[in-house]
């Protein structure tokens, strides 16, 4: 009697466990799939970027002092204590996109530690850069990338890869106000070259 009992009991238990064995198992593998989709954006680095990160979310640009967002393919400096967002900067920057030193930095919203990132690369300002860009790259992976000479679908120089490297053209900007809106319009930038890097946001761009 105990064991016709124990028998189906024990059928069911292991069930169960098979079940909520299952469960862990698609549960882990689901999740791993997902950092695997969040830590690789290969497809939206900037052409003109360095090879070798499956990931990037900025890259700081020691000689002009700007930071450019991968995910919105925008540039970002300050401007009399603001965050200014643009597509394109002014020629009077006139620095070669492709051949300028890139820091990659894969931190929250760093342009708000300005101050650190000016006085940590300040060495690379004036300094040509010798890494590999993925616009040279033979590396297949890099293929997908807009404006690779191997795009599957031709030479696409959009979404801020900046054609030449030369940046030639006017622009909207994007004001970023404290409540995280953005106001839009057509705005002239002259770019002060004698002003002091100061910490706190300013730098060059603006007092």
């Amino acid at each position: 009697m105990i064991n016709a009992i124990s028998t189906p009991l024990l059928k069911t238990t292991q069930k169960i466990w098979i079940a909520l064995f299952v469960i862990v198992v698609n549960f882990n593998t689901n999740k791993v799939q997902a950092q695997v989709n969040v830590n690789v954006n290969i497809g939206s680095q900037a052409v003109w970027g360095p090879v070798g990160y499956d990931y990037v979310e900025y890259y700081y640009l020691p000689e002009a002092d700007v930071f450019y967002y991968v995910p919105t393919h925008q540039f970002i400096y300050w401007n009399n204590g603001q965050q200014i967002f643009v597509n394109t900067l002014p020629a009077s920057d006139n620095i070669n996109l492709y051949s300028t030193y890139k820091v990659v930095v894969n931190k929250h919203k760093p342009y708000l530690n300005h101050g650190y990132y000016v006085s940590n690369y300040a060495k690379y300002k004036h300094k040509g850069s010798s890494q590999i860009i993925i616009r040279d790259s033979d590396d297949k992976r890099y293929f997908v990338v807009n404006g690779h000479p191997k795009h599957p679908h031709g030479n696409n120089k959009s979404m801020g890869n900046g054609g030449n490297g030369k940046r030639e053209m006017k622009y909207e900007n994007h004001r970023e106000k404290s409540n995280g809106n953005f106001s839009h319009g057509d705005m002239k930038h002259e770019r002060r070259q004698e002003g002091k890097h100061q910490g706190g946001g300013k730098g060059k761009h603006g007092r």
